[in-house]
């Protein structure tokens, strides 16, 4: 059985000589390289752009902030202008009824002595009408006697 079984077996191998694994993953870490490089500008241009654009905002919130103050500024200096006013003409308001009330009572005094005056006037007026009757009355008489 050893006779049969032993014989020279011999094998050859028609390969392509290997590749160099050292070069592909050099190439392969140099072409990462290349890819990471190019992200990494362009996340730099995005980020410098979004900077850039808030940068843009800031500024234009600033000038915003600061014409809104010098407004509010203003407005504030225009509503203390026309409080000051509004006082001086709630003054004069105060100063005019007072002048009215006071002139009212004058001239209600002034109408008071008038109207007394008047009425004076009126019954003396009466008493000369009744005197002038009955003189009129005895005159009448007289005549009658004549």
């Amino acid at each position: 059985l050893q006779s049969q079984t032993g014989g020279d077996v011999s094998v050859e191998v028609n390969a392509a000589p290997g590749e160099d694994l050292t070069k592909i993953l050099n190439d392969l870490r140099c072409e990462y390289e290349q890819i990471i490089e190019k992200n990494r500008r362009e996340v730099e241009q995005w980020y410098e752009v979004k900077i850039e654009e808030v940068n843009r905002q800031v500024t234009s919130s600033s000038q915003d902030i600061q014409t809104s103050t010098h407004q509010l500024t203003e407005l504030r200096r225009e509503m203390q202008n026309l409080e000051i006013e509004l006082q001086a003409q709630l003054s004069t308001k105060n100063s005019l009824e007072n002048s009215l009330a006071e002139t009212e009572s004058r001239y209600g005094c002034l109408l008071q002595q008038i109207q007394g005056q008047i009425n004076s006037v009126e019954e003396e007026l009466a008493s000369i009408r009744c005197e002038m009757e009955s003189q009129n009355q005895e005159y009448k008489m007289l005549l009658g006697i004549k």
